[in-house]
Order: C-alpha cells, then structure tokens, then sequence
C-alpha cells in the first residue's frame, strides 16, 4: 500500500512540473519560454536574482524574441509567435515604481532581464498591448522599480 501511495504522489508531482511547462518557439538560440509570467507580482533585480538566478532571460533572449517572433495584440497582452508557429501569451501587467506605485496595469507590459546596463539600471522588455507591432522594445529602466517575470530554459 505504502508503494503505491508513494507511486502516486510521484505522478501528481510530475504532472505539476509539466503544468509549469516551457515552449520551444524555434528560436535559433534554442531558448525555450515559460509558458506563464511567475505569480507573486511585480519583481525587483535583486529580488528576481535571488529567487530565479539563470532562469531569468538576458538581453540578448529578449532582443532574439523581439527579432525573431511575431507580436499580436489581445487587448490586454501579446501572443508572441515563435518561427515554428508555437506562441506564448504575454499579459501586460504594467510595473512597479521605485517608490511602489504601479503603473500601466493592463497596458503596457515591462519583462525584466538579468542583465544589469550598470550598477543603478537593468534592461527589460517592453511592450504597448495596443500598439504592439511598432513599440516591442529592449530598455532600460531603475534597478529598484518592480517588473513581470517570465523564465528561459537554455
């Protein structure tokens, strides 16, 4: 009885690890994209380190997703379509200022990178729900301000 309650627990365990689930967008770089923003709200660099290390995307994997994919508008997000035709959804959730305000909430969509620009600023991906196809952006913005999170696996 014991193995079999044990045998169960480690397929429920399974079937959590492919709810969380990454999407290959054929990208040349063979980065794979979560399939969701993680939960807990917006993030801050040194928050976003210390929880998810290397599985936060560099500037350059945002740059190749802005390159390489295809953006369309849903009103409050962007499905972002890779050159293999798989796609994930990106909500725009808007941010979190320094000072713990938040802004653009279903608007505009700010991704933050692990790569800092220097000590003070950290790039991001940005993104204009409704004018999505001419305002996909990489920038820069204050390393204390609070951004979505959406994972890679290389």
């Amino acid at each position: 009885m014991k193995k079999v309650i044990v045998l169960v627990a480690i397929c429920l365990m399974a079937l959590s690890i492919n709810a969380q689930s990454y999407v290959d967008l054929g990208l040349p770089s063979g980065t794979k994209w979560k399939s969701t923003n993680e939960k807990g709200g917006f993030l801050t660099y040194d928050e976003a380190i210390s929880k998810y290390g290397d599985k936060l995307p560099t500037r350059e994997q945002y740059e190749e997703l802005k390159e390489k994919c295809t953006w369309v508008s849903t009103g409050n997000g962007c499905n972002v379509y890779g050159p293999n035709g798989n796609y994930i959804y990106m909500p725009a959730m808007g941010s979190r200022g320094c000072d713990g305000s938040v802004y653009s909430s279903n608007t505009l969509g700010y991704y933050l990178s692990s790569t800092r620009k220097d000590p003070g600023y950290v790039w991001y991906l940005f993104f204009a729900a409704s004018r999505v196809s001419t305002t996909v952006s990489v920038g820069e913005s204050y390393r204390c301000g609070g951004y979505s999170i959406r994972l890679v696996q290389d």
